[in-house]
């Protein structure tokens, strides 16, 4: 357990944005967030003593950067040094001790300065437990704007003395929405600061601090060991021996193939909605993002809607298509794709498979990330399940759909437990394969066919040459399989400026 190196005085000074002190050994970590999250609060509960002025008695007043420097005692032979920078409050009106607008270029410029020293190992988001998460979302992009993925983010929520039945609860409930709305963290922790000196309080307070601590000494073990040169991804549920980087998995393929049974048997317990009816179902026609977890590893599983043109309708299909790209976008923000699943239902290898292949294996990501076939439906066939690909492999080589594994399986239990059980193993096995350390890196965009011929669609439509827009519509009938008037469609859209990021 970390705690206090004694009780020696910590060093305390207040600087000027401009001029943090220069690098040391420490670990450097900068906490913010809004006026009044607790902040001062979070200081003093690393600490150990009351070092920082809290608002309540400063009455916000704080115009700079307050550095504390403190010593935490991992264990008999050995402390960690920390410094904290605590930032001016953010979101505070015109008329506060610091008016938001010059708070945020206060910590623009600090994490700016530290970054180009090279003295900013993490940085903690501070945020009061009962704020609706939506509203956390523009400091989040403040600080994700300045440091994308090269410095991990983590998130502290406090004013949970009272969350019932426990502090960690926060975060089962809120995780899902805090996924939804683009915030990804490397690590959470759900405390309180309250110096009140009730048993059931103190309790808590303990088991903040030994959760605070323990990110801070996750930041000290990734640094030492390179961790966040590959940029951390995802949310930690637990405060576990290391930060875990969650490897982003997009499955894709035809509605009812069974993706969402698929992702509910990868995570072994219902996190996916297995309704098969787009239009009763209530579709947005966009992703769902799903953590899975097992043997140790965290991916990030993206449920694509499926391309279907007949289906969904000419308008729905756009949509869809735009918004597969968006996803694509997204994903290269936070740090690239580790591994394409195509998912399809044991049968004939349609018109529709090939072309959903071709847009997401092709177009959206340029064949640089590994893509897997995963076969389902699969209960009854007679025999070993593999046997349905021993049969049907020529006719995807044939049809130029290239694949770097497979799975045949099951992802319903009904009457074949067995089978059910094997295919977890199964499925388990291949996504561990193909997202290890020593394939491939994760693809993080780029210059990519699919990205450079939209931006050069839109560019020429702008310009009205109409020959080459003849051009190019007959480039998206061959290679994505659209019909003309899709085809047309979708270049209109992108001439009018519907389909974002395309340049």
């Amino acid at each position: 357990m970390l705690k206090p190196a004694g009780r020696r005085p910590s060093i305390s000074s207040t600087t000027g944005v401009g001029e943090p002190p220069r690098r040391t050994d420490t670990r450097s970590v900068v906490i913010f967030g809004e006026s009044g999250a607790g902040k001062s609060s979070l200081v003093n509960l690393i600490a150990g003593t009351t070092m920082a002025v809290t608002s309540p008695d400063a009455g916000g007043c704080t115009t700079g950067i307050n550095t504390h420097e403190i010593l935490i005692q991992k264990n008999q032979n050995e402390t960690l040094k920390v410094k904290l920078f605590d930032t001016p409050g953010l979101d505070e009106c015109p008329q506060g001790a610091v008016p938001d607008k010059e708070a945020r270029k206060f910590l623009k410029n600090l994490i700016r300065t530290l970054m180009k020293q090279g003295d900013i190992h993490l940085i903690v988001y501070c945020v009061r437990g009962e704020r609706p998460i939506r509203a956390l979302r523009r400091n989040y992009n403040l600080i994700y704007s300045q440091v994308k993925t090269r410095i991990p983010i983590v998130l502290v929520v406090t004013c949970l003395e009272s969350y019932k039945p426990e502090m960690e609860e926060w975060w089962r409930v809120n995780e899902r929405t805090i996924s939804s709305v683009g915030m990804t963290f490397s690590g959470h922790a759900c405390v309180t600061t309250d110096m009140m000196t009730e048993s059931e309080v103190i309790e808590r307070r303990n088991q903040s601090y030994d959760a605070v601590c323990k990110l801070v000494e996750q930041c000290r073990l990734s640094n030492e060991t390179d961790v966040h040169t590959e940029p951390l991804r995802g949310a930690i549920h637990s405060a576990p021996s290391k930060m875990v980087a969650r490897k982003n998995i997009v499955l894709f393929g035809q509605a009812g193939a069974g993706k969402s049974s698929l992702v509910n048997l990868m995570a072994g317990k219902d996190l996916a909605s297995t309704s098969n009816d787009l239009t009763s179902s209530g579709c947005t026609l966009c992703w769902q993002e799903h953590p899975v977890e097992f043997d140790g590893k965290s991916y990030k599983v993206f449920d694509t809607v499926g391309l279907e043109e007949p289906q969904l309708g000419i308008p729905q299909y756009l949509d869809a298509v735009e918004n597969s790209y968006k996803l694509i976008q997204d994903l290269e923000r936070q740090g690239g794709i580790d591994l394409l699943l195509f998912c399809m239902r044991a049968g004939r290898l349609t018109a529709t498979l090939q072309n959903n292949y071709r847009l997401f294996h092709e177009f959206l990501c340029d064949k640089k990330v590994p893509i897997v076939v995963v076969i389902t439906h699969l209960e009854n066939e007679v025999g070993e399940m593999d046997a349905w690909w021993e049969k049907y492999e020529e006719v995807f080589r044939d049809r130029e759909v290239h694949v770097a594994g497979h799975a045949c399986i099951t992802a319903i239990k009904g009457n074949s437990p067995r089978r059910h059980e094997e295919s977890r193993t199964t499925i388990r096995k291949l996504v561990k394969e193909f997202t290890a350390d020593r394939k491939k890196q994760a693809w993080k965009g780029g210059d990519n066919l699919f990205v450079s011929f939209m931006g050069n669609l839109r560019e020429l439509l702008v310009g009205n040459r109409k020959s080459v827009r003849k051009n190019m519509v007959s480039r998206l009938t061959k290679r994505c399989g659209m019909s003309p008037g899709v085809a047309k469609q979708l270049a209109d859209r992108i001439k009018n400026d519907e389909v974002e990021g395309a340049t």
